[in-house]
């Protein structure tokens, strides 16, 4: 049964093995890598600090860098094996209104297809609905339709398809 943690430097292991698993210098939604130089994850100590900074960003109290906002993360895992990550970003700034939104996930390429995103996405909305907010946006690829499907399931309702920075965008909101 998988359950959603917060991310630990226990799981350091797995989440190096789910890492290997996506091609070099793709993007995995919702992991807060910009946190941390990708080249040193395998450094045990550099993980442990990245870890900690992920728990850091949910502490309304700390200051985040500019362009940021306070975001929870969460690791998606089962038996103690990383499967994925979702996060929530507490507010929207004006790129996350634009192409990010308020929530991001992704699964491991070996764990797809079970649902954990749905899941995870379910998971995830009491504790939006918890911080006070009364909708939430989604984005995904243009071409990510398992990615729609998920939002879709979850009650996302599309409110467009633009061109980003970051690319061809479908935005959904969520009310809670």
């Amino acid at each position: 049964m998988p359950q959603l943690i917060t991310p630990t430097e226990r799981l350091r292991t797995s989440w190096l093995e789910a890492h290997a698993e996506w091609p070099p210098g793709s993007g995995q939604d919702g992991v807060g890598m910009w946190l941390a130089p990708e080249s040193a994850f395998a450094v045990p100590e550099v993980f442990a600090s990245w870890v900690g900074r992920l728990r850091e960003q949910s502490d309304r109290t700390r200051p985040v860098p500019e362009g940021r906002v306070h975001a929870t993360h969460w690791w998606i895992v089962e038996d103690d094996t990383y499967l994925g990550a979702i996060d929530l970003r507490h507010e929207l700034n004006d790129f996350l209104l634009r192409a990010g939104g308020n929530i991001g996930y992704s699964v491991r390429p070996s764990a797809r297809r079970r649902g954990l995103a749905t899941w995870a996405l379910g998971a995830v909305l009491p504790e939006a609905r918890a911080l006070g907010l009364d909708r939430v946006l989604l984005t995904c690829d243009d071409t990510n339709t398992a990615s729609a499907r998920t939002i879709e399931r979850n009650g996302g309702v599309l409110e467009d398809v633009r061109q980003t920075e970051i690319g061809l965008k479908r935005r959904y909101w969520i009310a809670l």
